[in-house]
């Protein structure tokens, strides 16, 4: 039986075969036992924050103070900006508050997750994280905030100018949304945990629970997580977060016989990358590593 030890040797020297540091921690949902490179260091949570605030909203709903079929219109003159859902439209929007929530998981919707965020407030975020016990985990903001600052921090007009201004010395510092002092946050270790409370129907009441766990097993990309367990009857769900230099992902793999993993992956490259296979890569090989660990 190869030790915890060894398997953290292997997550550190594939950090280092990808050109990336990382933190990362995986644990058995039901029992306990766990693994981890770095595990209560602060990290940037990116669109990860998004998990928590689905907890708060689900919360919410399950207490009768938000309905979840509430009918939101998002305009077109005033959304949060993004690649995908809501955020890529180019017309007023209309549709229930749980079905933006899904936007925001599946496909990380920043404006589905913005509206949330302001309909749920975000002292109920950063509450229902302590309340679940994770005192390192900090939501500071919206994600238009957070590339506001990573616009002003860097003096750039354009994501692909952000790029090329954190290339130029002592700017990666300066740029708050990439500091987890100065930005949303949380560890490795509470984000497994707060999936854990979730897969055991402690984050918020069964029903609610379970509507969060499909949203997990929709998310539709499968680069990161997913690409550490390509098996058929292997279910893999997740929730991503994306910012130059920081590649993250956090979620939950689940084997047919019953065995069940909260894994939680955040990586960071020495320059800005806009693709770097090898950096989303190796975030599957790294909870791999770590769940092949927790069933030896």
């Amino acid at each position: 039986m190869s030790g915890a030890g060894d398997a953290t040797g292997r997550i550190e020297a594939a950090f280092r075969d990808a050109g990336v540091t990382g933190c990362c921690h995986a644990v058995d949902v039901d029992t306990g036992r766990d693994v981890g490179v770095r595990a209560g260091e602060p990290v940037v949570l990116a669109s990860v924050f998004k998990v928590p605030l689905l907890v708060a909203f689900h919360r919410r709903a399950a207490a009768g103070t938000l309905d979840p079929t509430e009918r939101a219109t998002l305009p077109a003159a005033d959304r949060t900006s993004g690649p995908t859902g809501v955020s890529a439209l180019l017309d007023d929007v209309r549709m229930s508050l749980r079905d933006l929530a899904t936007l925001m998981i599946t496909v990380s919707d920043n404006a589905a997750a913005d509206f949330l965020l302001d309909r749920v407030g975000l002292d109920a975020v950063n509450a229902a994280a302590a309340e679940l016990g994770l005192p390192g985990t900090f939501v500071s903001g919206s994600g238009r905030e957070m590339l506001d600052l990573l616009y002003q921090d860097t003096g750039a007009d354009s994501l692909g100018e952000v790029y090329a201004r954190l290339d130029e010395p002592g700017v990666p510092a300066r740029v708050r949304p990439l500091d987890p002092l100065r930005t949303s946050r949380s560890t490795p270790r509470e984000m497994t945990r707060l999936l854990s409370l979730i897969w055991r129907d402690e984050a918020a009441p069964p029903a609610e629970c379970a509507a969060m766990r499909r949203m997990f097993g929709l998310q539709v990309w499968p680069h990161r997580l997913s690409s550490g367990f390509p098996f058929e009857d292997v279910v893999v769900s997740g929730k991503t977060g994306t910012l130059p230099t920081v590649r993250n992902e956090v979620g939950v793999v689940e084997y047919p016989d019953g065995g069940r993993y909260a894994v939680a992956v955040f990586t960071r490259t020495p320059v800005p990358l806009a693709v770097h296979p090898q950096g989303d890569a190796v975030i599957g090989t790294a909870a791999r590593i770590a769940v092949e660990h927790l069933r030896t």
